[in-house]
């Protein structure tokens, strides 16, 4: 019998956002996997970095248990070089495959919502076309949480909602209309914010929403430039405050 690979949504940070489905299948499967920055050395060592992870952390403020279990750490590199990148997906796939022939259920666990700008999608596409189940866990996006943190809709009647990556070129996507989000706007903050400067949004941010360090940005002057990677802005033009 062939495991079956869950990819878990974690949600944002706050363990109370965890799905009761979530919980559940955490709590069923052997084994963990988690995304790690570094390939890490087996052993302690490679426990100890992936008890590191963002994801791993926040899943064990809902299920204390997890620390009982084998652990999985999955290099994935935060960069854009596509040879890299593909050469850690295709050592994740091997190394999940491995697992799952061994007849061991993974879950693998996944920040915010699987289906968005998930680092486990790919895998789980070739894991899948190789003959074994996957299933994807949905959750709690940080940009859902965000918005319940301000307090704020996201849209209304017949307004638009784009979601953005700011860790790509905004410029053309900052002319949409209705309400938009940009995601990862940390580690491009100076240059999303001058942008944001020279136009007439409205503008509010949660950084690290739900973790510990987390900061609330009502207006762009509020907003750091050295915010963190974890940080969602809203953006209107006009229109409606977001609160």
């Amino acid at each position: 019998m062939k495991g079956t690979l869950y990819c878990v949504s974690v949600g944002p940070g706050d363990p109370e956002l965890l799905t009761l489905k979530a919980v559940r299948v955490i709590r069923q499967c052997p084994v963990i996997a988690v995304s790690v920055k570094e390939a890490p050395v087996l052993g302690r060592a490679g426990r100890a970095a992936g008890e590191e992870s963002v994801a791993y952390r926040i899943a064990a403020g809902a299920v204390p248990e997890i620390k009982e279990k084998e652990l999985l750490p999955l290099c994935m590199p935060m960069t854009k070089d596509r040879e890299v990148l593909e050469q850690s997906r295709r050592e994740a796939a091997r190394a999940l495959m491995e697992v799952l022939r061994e007849g061991k259920d993974v879950a693998w666990l996944n920040l915010g919502d699987v289906s968005i700008y998930s680092t486990s999608l790919y895998r789980a596409q070739e894991v899948r076309g190789a003959g074994f189940d996957v299933e994807m866990v949905s959750g709690v996006t940080s940009f859902c949480a965000a918005a319940a943190r301000l307090g704020c809709s996201l849209a209304e009647g017949g307004e638009e909602l784009h979601i953005i990556p700011s860790s790509y070129g905004i410029e053309r996507a900052l002319s949409y209309p209705g309400v938009k989000v940009l995601m990862k706007a940390g580690s491009a903050m100076g240059r999303v914010k001058a942008l944001l400067a020279a136009g007439a949004y409205e503008v509010q941010g949660v950084e690290r929403c739900g973790m510990d360090g987390e900061k609330v940005y009502e207006s762009l002057e509020d907003l750091e430039e050295q915010a963190g990677y974890y940080t969602v802005l809203f953006l209107r033009s006009g229109g409606p405050d977001l609160s």
